[in-house]
C-alpha cells in the first residue's frame, strides 16, 4: 500500500511539472512568521522549510477550488511543487486534490495558489480542511534516474470555504 501511495504521487508530481505555474517571491510574508519550533507535521527536513494554509478558501458555483498559502523551502536539486487536497470534513477519506504549483527553493518566503475542479455539490461553503505539501521529485542517480518523492514540509489545517 505504502509503495502504490508513494508511486502515485511521483507520477502525480511529474504530471504537475509539465504544467505548473512558477510562484513569485514576496515583498513581506503573507501571514505570521513561524515561531514556534517545527514539529513533524510541519517540516521534515530543516528549520527554514515550512509551508502554510491561509484560513480562508474559495469555492465557486461550478466547483473550482481555491486554496493559498506562503511556503519556505531549501536545498533542493530536483523541481519542487506546493501540492493541496481538501476534505469536506476531518474525518472524510474522500480528498479533493487541488492543483499544484512549481517552487522556488531559494529560502525566501514566498506565496502560493492552487485552484482545481471539484465534483458539483460534494463541497458546500463552511469548514473544510486541507493538506498543502512541498515535494520535491529528485534523481534517483542510477541508470535510469527515476525521480524519487522528497517531502520538505507539509501542514494540515482547518479552514473556511466562501462562495465566490
Amino acid at each position: 500500500m505504502f509503495l502504490r501511495k508513494m508511486v502515485g504521487v511521483a507520477a502525480g508530481a511529474a504530471l504537475l511539472m509539465l504544467a505548473a505555474p512558477v510562484a513569485t517571491a514576496l515583498g513581506e510574508p503573507a501571514g505570521p512568521e513561524p515561531t514556534e519550533p517545527p514539529t513533524a507535521s510541519s517540516t521534515t527536513t530543516a528549520t527554514a522549510e515550512v509551508v502554510t494554509v491561509d484560513e480562508t478558501g474559495r469555492i465557486a458555483a461550478d466547483g473550482t477550488v481555491t486554496l493559498s498559502g506562503t511556503y519556505r523551502c531549501t536545498d533542493a536539486s530536483g523541481p519542487v511543487y506546493v501540492g493541496s487536497s481538501l476534505a469536506p470534513r476531518e474525518t472524510s477519506y474522500v480528498r479533493y486534490g487541488i492543483g499544484g504549483t512549481r517552487a522556488v527553493c531559494d529560502g525566501e518566503l514566498h506565496a502560493w495558489t492552487n485552484t482545481g475542479r471539484t465534483p458539483l455539490d460534494r463541497l458546500q461553503p463552511g469548514p473544510a480542511y486541507v493538506e498543502a505539501t512541498l515535494m520535491e521529485l529528485r534523481g534517483s542517480g542510477g541508470i535510469l534516474n527515476l525521480p524519487q518523492p522528497r517531502l520538505h514540509a507539509t501542514e494540515e489545517q482547518e479552514i473556511t470555504l466562501v462562495r465566490t
